[in-house]
C-alpha cells in the first residue's frame, strides 16, 4: 500500500509575490549594467529604479521574516550549527529528512543571498556614474568612502551571480530528488510522503498576519516612494 502524500501550506502569497517581484527586479538590475541596456534610454536610470524595487522588496522580507507567517521566519529556517552540520553528514550519507521550509543549508544560503541582495541595493543608494546619473545619498560619506562602496559594489554584484547560479542549481537538484520548488513557489504548497520535520500547524490566513502583511508593504513602499521622488 502506497503512503499517503501530505500538502502543506508553505509559501503564503506575500512570499510568492515578494519572490518573483525580486526575480524581476534583479534580472532588470543585472540586465541594464551587464548588456547595453537597449531598449532602455537611459539604462543606469533604470537600473537604479530597479535597485530602488529591490530595497523596498527587501524590507518587506526583513519585517515578514520577523512577524510574518510561520514559514516565512527566520527563526523556522535558521538553525543552529551544530544541526546544520548534522543534516549536511546525514545528506552525504543519503539521509535527507523532509523541510516544509527550508531545510538547514537552504536556509543559510536564504540568509546569505538576502544579506547579499541588501547590502548591494544599499550601497547603489551611494553612488554615481560620474555623467548623468547621481543616487539619492551619493555624497553623504565623502569621496574616499564613496570610491570604496563603489568597488564593494562591483565585487558583490559578481558574487550575486555566484549565488544566484548554487540557488538555481539548488533547485534542479531538489527537483531531481522530487522536491519541485519552483512549483511550490508558483501555489505555495508542497507535498510529502511524510510529516515533516519542521511541520508547523499554523494558518497563513488570519486577520492578524494580513494586518502584519499591510503594516510590511506600506513601509516598503513608503521607502520606495521616498527613495524613486
Amino acid at each position: 500500500m502506497r503512503n499517503a502524500r501530505v500538502a502543506i501550506e508553505v509559501w503564503d502569497l506575500w512570499i510568492r509575490l515578494f519572490h518573483w517581484g525580486l526575480v524581476a527586479a534583479v534580472l532588470v538590475s543585472f540586465y541594464t549594467t551587464k548588456t547595453s541596456g537597449e531598449p532602455f534610454l537611459f539604462p543606469i536610470e533604470v537600473h537604479a529604479q530597479a535597485g530602488y524595487l529591490v530595497l523596498g522588496l527587501l524590507v518587506f522580507r526583513w519585517i515578514w521574516g520577523v512577524i510574518g507567517s510561520v514559514y516565512a521566519r527566520l527563526s523556522t529556517f535558521l538553525y543552529p550549527p551544530s544541526k546544520t552540520l548534522g543534516y549536511s553528514k546525514g545528506l552525504l550519507k543519503g539521509q535527507n529528512s523532509a523541510y516544509a521550509s527550508h531545510n538547514p543549508l537552504g536556509g543559510w544560503m536564504v540568509l546569505i543571498m538576502l544579506l547579499s541582495l541588501s547590502f548591494q541595493a544599499l550601497s547603489g543608494l551611494f553612488l554615481s556614474d560620474d555623467i548623468f546619473f547621481q543616487a539619492p545619498l551619493y555624497g553623504a560619506f565623502g569621496d574616499g568612502i564613496g570610491s570604496q562602496l563603489r568597488t564593494l559594489h562591483q565585487l558583490n554584484s559578481d558574487l550575486l551571480i555566484i549565488l544566484i547560479g548554487l540557488h538555481i542549481l539548488g533547485v534542479v537538484i531538489h527537483r531531481l530528488l522530487g522536491e519541485p520548488l519552483l512549483t511550490a513557489m508558483v501555489t505555495g504548497k508542497k507535498t510529502f510522503s511524510q510529516q515533516p520535520v519542521d511541520a508547523r500547524n499554523e494558518s497563513s490566513l488570519s486577520t492578524t498576519l494580513r494586518i502584519r502583511a499591510i503594516g510590511a508593504l506600506l513601509i516598503a513602499a513608503g521607502v520606495v516612494l521616498w527613495l524613486w521622488f
